[in-house]
C-alpha cells in the first residue's frame, strides 16, 4: 500500500457557499481521520473451515439456535446466482450514511480510494468472506466489477453485503459467490453511503458479525457463526446431517415420514447401524 493508504486520509470538509458579503464562512474541520480500523483479529484455520464446510446454512442456523444464539441468519441478501456456497472467515467493512462536510461532490469516487473500501481489499487473505454493512440501501452499489475482481485475485472466497452491488453481470461471470439484497447502477457515494471503517463489528441483516467470525452461505442465505462456537456447531451438525441423509434415502425408498422424521425408537437403532457402517467406510 502507498504511504497515503497506510496513514489514512484526513478528509477536507465541503466548502460552503459565500455569504451575502461574498466571503465564504470557514467550516469547522471534523475531528475524524478515515478510514477507521479495528483491532487485529484471528482467522479460523483451514481444518476448521473444512469441517464447517460440510454444514449447510440451515443446519448451522438450527444448531446455533439450540446453543442459545437466536440471531445468526442474515436476513435480506440472496445469492447472485444459484448454487453458490462458501465458508470462510469474516473480513468486515462498514459503510456509514454520507455526510457532505466529510466528502461530497464529483470527486467522491476518487476520495474513496483512500478510505476503508480500498484499505480492506489490501488485507484480504485466502478464504476470507467480505461482510459489508450497508443498511439494506436500495441505491448504493457497495462493490462493483473491478473491486470484486481484485478481491477474488487476492484469494477472497465470497462477499455478503446488506445492500446492493453494481456490475452484476460481470461479477457473475467471475464466478465469485456474492450475496446481496439486489443490484443498482449507482456506486455507493454517488447516492447515500460512504465507506467508513474496516475490521470492526458490523450489523448485517439484523445480525452482529465480528471480524473473524465464520460465514456459512449457500442458496438459503448467509449465517454468521461465532468463531468460538464453530466446533460445537460442527459436532452437533454432523449427527443431524447424517440423520437427514439417512432419512432421505429411506423416504426415497417409500418409507413413512412418521418413522424417520423424527426417528422412532425402532428406526433410531437402524440409523445408528447405518451411520456406523458409513463412518467405517470412510
Amino acid at each position: 500500500m502507498t504511504d497515503a493508504l497506510t496513514r489514512g486520509l484526513p478528509l477536507d470538509p465541503l466548502p460552503l457557499d459565500p455569504g451575502p458579503g461574498g466571503t465564504a464562512a470557514a467550516p469547522a474541520r471534523p475531528a475524524v481521520t478515515l478510514p477507521v480500523r479495528g483491532a487485529p483479529f484471528e482467522r479460523a484455520d483451514a481444518a476448521a473451515l473444512e469441517r464447517l464446510g460440510r454444514v449447510s446454512s440451515a443446519t448451522a442456523c438450527a444448531k446455533l439456535h439450540g446453543l442459545g444464539i437466536r440471531h445468526s441468519f442474515v436476513e435480506g441478501p440472496r445469492p447472485l446466482a444459484p448454487g453458490y456456497r462458501v465458508v470462510g472467515s469474516a473480513l468486515t467493512l462498514q459503510f456509514m450514511p454520507q455526510r457532505e462536510d466529510l466528502a461530497a461532490g464529483d470527486d467522491q469516487e476518487y476520495v474513496e480510494r483512500h478510505t476503508a473500501l480500498w484499505h480492506v481489499l489490501e488485507t484480504v487473505r485466502p478464504g476470507d468472506v467480505l461482510v459489508i454493512q450497508a443498511y439494506g440501501s436500495r441505491f448504493s452499489g457497495c462493490v462493483g466489477d473491478i473491486l470484486a475482481r481484485y478481491f477474488q485475485r487476492k484469494g477472497g472466497a465470497g462477499i455478503v453485503v446488506d445492500g446492493r452491488i453494481r456490475d452484476s453481470g460481470r461479477i457473475r461471470e467471475l464466478g465469485l459467490p456474492v450475496w446481496s439484497t439486489g443490484v443498482t447502477p449507482h456506486y455507493a457515494s454517488q447516492s447515500e453511503l460512504f465507506p467508513w471503517a474496516y475490521d470492526v463489528p458490523v450489523a448485517v441483516g439484523g445480525v452482529l458479525c465480528l471480524p473473524g467470525d465464520l460465514v456459512v452461505a449457500d442458496d438459503d442465505g448467509p449465517v454468521i457463526v461465532p468463531r468460538a462456537m464453530a466446533e460445537q456447531v460442527v459436532e452437533s451438525a454432523q449427527d443431524h446431517e447424517e440423520w437427514e441423509v439417512f432419512s432421505r434415502r429411506r423416504l426415497d425408498e417409500g418409507a413413512r415420514l412418521s418413522d424417520y422424521y423424527p426417528l422412532t425408537p425402532d428406526t433410531r437403532g437402524e440409523f445408528e447401524a447405518w451411520r456406523s457402517a458409513q463412518r467405517s467406510a470412510r
